[in-house]
């Protein structure tokens, strides 16, 4: 499997210099007892299942050490890796290998680790329309990144930042005065962007539905709760269960009707995938 990475290039570019200087600062001590001519081969090998993401970010951490650098990959982003398979080949300089090896793995375990985690959330609803979506939990700087990782899971992205998207809650709405002069505010600045309103109670959710809010966010609803909102709703808006969601009962929040599930954990609560590159 192929997929498409919507990521500027200069994007990832900014990230792998970021990273090498904060790892390499001036000189990689280390490595320079290695001779400057010797040559090595290297195996990226992944200690776990998992799906695989990051491959451009290791790309691009080594073409800013040395463009001669080879790599094949023998997966791409998006596909499933087996313990102790083999995910790329590296030939070139051993210096440059060793000084490039811890920031291009941090890279690809934690971007995979977010990849890994979402597929594991999207099978459980496979075959239903409800979609999962990720939040604005993720790591600093890295955004797209995780953002990127979550599509590979197989799962969707909501706003990708405050620019991007517009969703009322709490204090947006006791700023405003209420739901119905936040939603009307929000018309009025930004017409061609969808409105969505986080409501806690049943009466809230009258009240965003009066407004003709377009998606309206049910903020820690339980089962019997999400089922009663979907009754009331009556497809006027679409619905999105958030909060306290737990894997164990994905599936049943889904079978309530609700449109769209957001879980922070898939881009907060990951764990790195286990992956070893290995001189040849």
């Amino acid at each position: 499997m192929s997929i498409d990475n919507p990521i500027p290039a200069q994007s990832i570019k900014d990230q792998v210099k970021l990273a090498l200087q904060e790892d390499v600062g001036q000189q990689d001590l280390t490595a320079d007892l290695i001779p400057i001519n010797s040559m090595a081969n290297a195996t990226l090998i992944s200690r776990e299942s998992a799906i695989l993401c990051g491959t451009q970010w290791l790309d691009e951490t080594f073409a800013q050490l040395d463009p001669t650098v080879k790599i094949h990959w023998y997966f791409n982003d998006g596909d499933r890796v087996g313990i102790d398979d083999v995910i790329c080949t590296l030939q070139g300089s051993a210096r440059f290998l060793l000084t490039g090896e811890r920031s291009a793995i941090n890279f690809i375990q934690t971007l995979s680790a977010t990849a890994t985690l979402a597929r594991h959330y999207a099978d459980q609803v496979s075959g239903m329309k409800v979609q999962i979506l990720d939040t604005r939990k993720t790591i600093p700087g890295l955004r797209l990144a995780q953002k990127y990782a979550v599509t590979c899971g197989g799962c969707f992205n909501h706003r990708i930042g405050l620019y991007d998207g517009i969703l009322i809650k709490e204090n947006h709405i006791n700023a405003a005065g209420s739901i119905a002069n936040a939603v009307a505010q929000a018309r009025d600045l930004h017409p061609d962007i969808a409105i969505e309103v986080e409501v806690e109670t049943f009466e809230e959710l009258e009240q965003a539905l009066s407004a003709k809010t377009d998606i309206i966010l049910l903020d820690n609803f339980d089962i019997p709760a999400l089922t009663k909102a979907v009754a009331i709703n009556q497809g006027q808006a679409k619905l999105e269960a958030s909060g306290g969601i737990s894997i164990d009962k994905l599936r049943a929040i889904a079978e309530t009707g609700v449109d769209r599930i957001s879980i922070g954990a898939l881009t907060k609560d990951i764990q790195a995938i286990d992956l070893s590159m290995r001189f040849i």
